[in-house]
């Protein structure tokens, strides 16, 4: 999958998780799960054989939001979770962007 498509994947989460942070329709919030279980999953997909820690992160992620077994937290603690969300993919944005230092220094 290139590289562009899971940059989209993830701007697209965190623009979904932060709106959750504001009062919708209970429909947005089915649309979030749906889509971000989508989402986590392809990203869990892509990174299964490259980085077993966000393999575990994004498909815990996918487990959690999934809409079809419902988790109820509660509205004030899923806004937590949309909030480490967004921090984590983020991250994760700035982390596959930054040059490996460690394989530039084995030339």
């Amino acid at each position: 999958m290139p590289n562009k498509i899971l940059l989209i994947i993830k701007i697209a989460l965190i623009i979904l998780f932060i709106g959750c942070l504001f009062d919708w329709e209970y429909g947005y919030f089915q649309l979030v799960r749906f889509l971000g279980m989508l989402g986590f999953g392809l990203l869990a997909y892509h990174s299964f054989e490259k980085n077993k820690t966000w393999f575990i992160i994004w498909l815990a992620s996918a487990i959690l939001i999934n809409p079809i077994f419902k988790i109820a937290l509660g509205r004030d603690l899923w806004n937590i979770i949309d909030i480490i969300w967004a921090l984590l993919l983020s991250i994760s944005i700035y982390v596959k962007g930054k040059p490996n230092e460690t394989n530039q220094n084995k030339t």
